[in-house]
């Protein structure tokens, strides 16, 4: 399991890279190991503003179907469209090519709630 240190993480699985107004957001590669062979990811919060741990999507594997969680206040402004014929990028590359929307935030220092790496390994873990 492979947890880049770089990143923020929330406790529902997704990573959070922050550079300055803006921030990407996937699922992270317990996650996406745990959910199995992805079939479809579906954003459909694309231009709206989204809470904090609101659902923004969804992403469905070949057993089971699991909700997005916003890991910031802000608002969506550009989804992987390569995700909709390669969903199984999330799979094979979940931090890089596997990224899932970016979002513009409502406030940028405000990293309330998020994970560093350390403490997501240690929440994986047990």
């Amino acid at each position: 399991m492979t947890v880049p240190e770089s990143l923020m993480y929330t406790k529902d699985h997704e990573w959070v890279k922050i550079e300055g107004e803006t921030a990407t957001v996937g699922i992270t590669d317990f996650a996406q190991g745990e959910l199995g062979d992805i079939v479809y990811v579906e954003i459909d919060t694309l231009d709206e503003a989204v809470d904090q741990e609101a659902i923004f999507g969804t992403v469905e594997a070949v057993k089971t179907v699991s909700d997005l969680f916003m890991p910031l206040a802000g608002t969506v402004t550009e989804y992987n469209e390569a995700l909709e014929d390669a969903p199984e990028k999330v799979n094979e590359d979940p931090y890089g090519e596997g990224w899932m929307i970016k979002i513009a935030l409502d406030n940028p220092s405000s990293h309330e709630g998020l994970l560093t790496a350390e403490e997501y390994k240690a929440l994986v873990t047990g």
